[in-house]
């Protein structure tokens, strides 16, 4: 991918404000023309629907001055030049409007379709506002790594790997509808294949596969660190979408004082480096350092706050009682990312009982059968079990600790206006008319959302 293309997609398409301009005579046609691109949001004083009489009341509810008529909405800004080549024939025109101070535009996202999970993931969360970065990719990644930790195991892996190929075939009917998470699922199970690897977990501990890293049941303690660690690094990154969204939203000041913008990520920073040089025993002067950084950071989340507050005396109580918030989230949203190690021990645990089971039983004669049979259910209930535990869990620690620091507000999505209108009729030589549109149009007309700058 081009970095011109990388950058666009990593925001919503640029969109106009717009006056669509009509002869009053002719403005059911051009509305016509409009409708048929499906482009055009437009700000109407009723709930439109998709009939064909909707052009007639959208063009009843059009501004009449003289000899023209108008209406103002939203539409893409390469999606323009196009339209009112279409219009002009029946002399109309689409116009670029300035936007209006505090109007938030429409978010429509330019991408292939069926929509990735990836996107579906962020969706769910909420629409992304116009003025941020999506990240729908990173948010991807981070959920199939999240899983992978409390999922490892290489046979459950393989397993999903196999079902994400499977998917990807589109063979079975009955999960045609899931064929555009075939990535997905293939990478959740690649994840699962590589810390699987790391505990030496092939179907439990069968002795497969040698220990890469450490035994979870053996030594949690390291895996433990490894999820924190983990849950850090995802913070960090999540800090930084914050920062970018902020500035986007209102600039290097707001960013600055902001609890999910520079001020919070250096608060987050500085305490990481305050508690590695406790823990590692760095020496005194990585304490100064970080503590300094601390008294700074807090500093600056305090004059935010206290400017959201209002000032005053109330103003800076309430700062105050926020800024202790801030400090005591901070950390129990690190801490949360225990729960990657703790969900990752337990599948440990229960293959593990699996496993003894299965070797106690397993003795010439009819309990041969019997240890094969437990093996075997057990891990079909081990693997329903935790597969859905890990989906969860990894979709809660991505909304509640990442997207909460991400996103400040929610966006609006981009909603065309296009009724479904008869075809053109035919002309006198028997062809219909030929109707420019953009090319862009049908794509948009089907989309979910709208923001590509």
């Amino acid at each position: 991918m081009r970095p011109r293309e990388l950058r666009r997609s990593l925001g919503p398409v640029r969109m106009e404000r717009v006056a669509v301009i009509a002869p009053a005579a002719d403005r059911h046609e051009v509305l016509a023309v409009v409708a048929r691109s499906a482009v055009v949001e437009l700000d109407l004083p009723y709930q439109p629907g998709t009939g064909p009489e909707e052009v007639t009341r959208a063009a009843e509810s059009a501004v009449v001055s003289g000899q023209l008529a108008g209406l103002v909405g939203w539409a893409p800004a390469r999606e323009v030049a196009p339209l009112t080549a279409s219009l002009a024939p029946l002399g109309g025109a689409v116009v670029p409007l300035t936007r209006p101070w505090g109007a938030q535009p429409p978010t429509f996202f330019a991408g292939p379709r069926p929509v990735p999970v990836s996107r579906t993931l962020v969706d769910t969360y909420g629409t992304v506002p116009y003025d941020d970065v999506d990240p729908s990719r990173w948010a991807g990644l981070a959920y199939v790594v999240m899983f992978g930790m409390m999922f490892g195991d290489v046979g459950h892996g393989a397993i999903l790997l196999g079902v994400g190929l499977l998917l990807r075939t589109g063979r079975v009917r009955r999960l045609a509808a899931l064929r555009r998470a075939w990535a997905f699922v293939a990478g959740a199970g690649l994840a699962a294949i590589g810390f699987g690897a790391l505990y030496g977990e092939a179907f439990g501990p069968t002795g497969l596969l040698p220990v890469l890293w450490v035994d979870p049941l053996a030594d949690p303690i390291p895996v433990l660190v490894g999820g924190v660690v983990l849950g850090a690094v995802l913070l960090l990154c999540a800090y930084v979408f914050g920062t970018v969204n902020r500035v986007r939203e209102g600039g290097w000041g707001y960013a600055l004082y902001a609890r999910t913008g520079l001020g919070g990520s250096l608060l987050f920073v500085a305490v990481a480096l305050l508690a590695l040089g406790l823990v590692a025993q760095l020496g005194p002067v990585l304490l100064v350092v970080a503590a300094g950084l601390v008294v700074a950071a807090l500093a600056v989340v305090y004059v935010g706050l206290l400017v959201e507050a209002g000032g005053g005396g109330a103003g800076a109580v309430q700062a105050a009682v926020e800024l202790v918030d801030t400090v005591i989230r901070l950390g129990s949203n690190l801490v949360s990312f225990a729960r990657l190690a703790a969900f990752g021990l337990t599948h440990a645990a229960l293959l593990s009982i699996v496993w003894d089971g299965t070797a106690a039983l397993w003795v010439p004669g009819w309990r041969m059968a019997a240890a094969v049979l437990l093996f075997v259910v057990g891990n079909v209930v081990t693997f329903a079990l935790e597969a859905l535990v890990a989906g969860v869990q990894a979709l809660r620690l991505e909304y509640y600790e990442l997207f909460s620091r991400i996103f400040q507000s929610e966006g609006r999505e981009f909603r065309p206006w296009a009724p479904v209108l008869p075809s053109p009729p035919v002309g006198p030589a028997g062809v219909a008319p030929v109707l420019v549109v953009p090319s862009h149009g049908p794509s948009l007309g089907t989309s979910r959302k709208g923001h590509s700058s």
